[in-house]
């Protein structure tokens, strides 16, 4: 029997567990593909926000994955990236619309954000390198993995931006004036000045390049102990390798350019040959 090729943290692959895993662990759509940069920075202001875009996002991702999935051997090839904008646009539209009706009030603080999910490139990513590929069970689970990866993601983002820059967690007082802590405690706490960088657009920076360094530092570690961390590629939709060639891997490719060249001009020269020939063979004959 064939030993089972090895996904996610030593996993069997593209099992349901190591989909799951791969998507918060491995391949994290904010701290390791750095993907979704836009919402990730732009609604992190507070951790309910984060939280409420991670979920509407990861909801979106796993039916997409699970439809895409089951019509892959449908949709042509032709059509597939028409395809996949109908299919998440659809579920796009049903979050819009129960987020409209159900919790106004947050679908007014996460505003143009949610309609565009639509072209997030962590959806758009894995629909068309894993879902489009795989069966539906798998698809589903790489769906869900990689939604709750960018969830906790945002997620603590703005629990961070919030709490150093209005002393506040989920819109309940921790540091600061009014908190709600007791005693000793809630005195010390009640000193914090919150640092209102924090909740700006520099503060979403800061935060996230701390959040990247830890991650790299850890994978570092690891690797140092001898541990395989050469799934954890960053950047990119679909793992694609953005390495800038080399001048000898230039050459190589001149100079293959320059043989094809040469072995289509020989293949001409041998056709022009051959009409001659014949040429000939039929002057031959009529004389």
């Amino acid at each position: 029997m064939s030993e089972k090729r090895k996904g996610a943290l030593g996993l069997p692959a593209d099992t349901p567990l190591e989909r799951f895993l791969n998507g918060i662990v491995v391949e994290n759509p904010t701290t390791v593909l750095v993907l979704g940069m836009c919402p990730t920075l732009a609604v992190t202001t507070c951790a309910i926000n984060g939280l409420s875009m991670g979920l509407a996002t990861t909801f979106v991702l796993a039916l997409s994955n699970l439809v895409i999935s089951l019509l892959r051997k449908v949709i042509p090839d032709t059509v597939r990236i028409p395809a996949f904008i109908v299919v998440i646009a659809s579920f796009v539209t049903l979050v819009d619309l129960l987020m409209q009706a159900f919790v106004p009030s947050l679908y007014e603080a996460l505003g143009v954000y949610i309609p565009l999910i639509v072209v997030n490139c962590i959806i758009f990513g894995r629909a068309e390198s894993y879902a489009s590929k795989h069966g539906a069970v798998p698809a589903l689970f790489d769906g869900l993995g990689m939604g709750l990866g960018f969830t906790c993601s945002i997620t603590i983002i703005g629990l961070v931006r919030e709490l150093i820059g209005a002393g506040t967690a989920f819109n309940i007082q921790l540091l600061g004036e009014g908190t709600i802590v007791p005693g000793p405690v809630g005195a010390f706490l009640g000193m914090y000045t919150p640092v209102s960088i924090f909740v700006l657009q520099a503060g979403a920076f800061l935060v996230l390049g701390t959040l990247m360094a830890t991650m790299n530092r850890i994978n570092r570690k690891r690797a140092e102990k001898g541990k395989d961390v050469s799934k954890y590629k960053s950047g990119g939709c679909m793992n694609v390798d953005m390495e800038i060639p080399s001048k000898d891997k230039k050459e190589d490719k001149k100079e293959d350019k320059k043989e094809d060249k040469k072995e289509v001009s020989a293949k001409e020269d041998g056709k022009d040959d051959k009409a001659e020939d014949k040429k000939e063979e039929k002057e031959e004959d009529d004389e």
